[in-house]
């Protein structure tokens, strides 16, 4: 997406149709695509799943709004430290966690939160507003983001097999489609917005690596017994690494020392929180 402005890409119209992408990859992967075509479109876990692909539209207007009206910062920053709700929720409501979590494992959930603040921080982005209104969009970012990761691990431990991450991806990815599609409609009707090629191609090219990064989430978190609070940290800052040697790589993005310290205190936090598993693999 960090490409988008140069090619004239509306970011809103490829959000929605790299959903389109995501269902088709769904299907390829499927061991049989029947699961799909026959799912019960009407019952409770179908519609949890189709709510969740309403939330990740929702999760990207927000973004979109709190980046525009308050400042990228701020946008970052609040959906960064949203990991701490499906951590908390993992660790204390669902209790599904793989291990029993140490001092360490702890100290490390605590670090992954402060790597990602360093990482996020820029000097000079955040903008000021006097409205009350617009300084409640990073709340509500911070709790539809937060919610959003909950509802991912809630919802495939409770309604899915291991082996079905591709139909969860599939249909999530429907209700994404259903309500993207509309509000696009909607737009385009009563604004001057124009759909164009290059934003519907590159919204089925960005679709890819978006439905790899959710389809090797959903395996992570069955991997590992479904816990938030050991895959969500190590997801999310394993992220922020990945996504900084690209910037640096491609875009030739110089980091502040912030964002050095970020880095650095990322790659600590991933070996508190799975210090047991790397040991285990000598």
């Amino acid at each position: 997406m960090r490409s988008f402005p140069k090619y004239k890409v509306n970011s809103l119209h490829a959000v929605i149709f790299n959903y389109y992408t995501c269902v088709a990859m769904g299907l390829l992967l499927m061991p049989d695509p029947t699961q799909y075509t026959h799912a019960a479109w009407t019952s409770v876990p179908t519609l949890l799943t189709l709510a969740l692909g309403i939330m990740f539209v929702v999760v990207f207007v927000l973004i979109g709004s709190t980046t525009t009206q308050v400042g990228v910062t701020t946008a970052a920053l609040a959906s960064n430290m949203s990991l701490v709700i499906p951590v908390l929720f993992g660790l204390f409501i669902f209790k599904n966690n793989n291990k029993d979590f140490t001092f360490l494992n702890y100290l490390g959930l605590l670090l992954a939160l402060v790597a990602l603040a360093l990482s996020t921080l820029k000097k000079g982005e955040t903008k000021t507003s006097s409205s009350g209104l617009l300084l409640f969009l990073p709340v509500l970012l911070f709790l539809a983001s937060g919610t959003n990761n909950t509802l991912i691990n809630y919802i495939s431990a409770t309604f899915y097999e291991p082996s079905q991450s591709a139909l969860f991806t599939a249909i999530a990815c429907t209700g994404a489609i259903l309500i993207g599609t509309i509000f696009l409609i909607i737009k385009i009707l009563t604004t001057n917005d124009q759909l164009s090629l290059r934003s519907i191609v590159g919204g089925l090219i960005l679709g890819l690596p978006n439905f790899l990064s959710f389809y090797f989430l959903l395996k992570a978190l069955s991997a590992f017994g479904n816990s938030a609070a050991f895959v969500f940290p190590i997801y999310n800052v394993s992220s922020m690494l990945v996504s900084s040697f690209l910037a640096w790589l491609f875009f030739k993005e110089k980091l502040q020392s912030l964002n050095k310290w970020g880095l650095l205190v990322a790659v600590i936090a991933i070996f508190l929180i799975s210090y047991q598993e790397i040991l285990a693999s000598f």
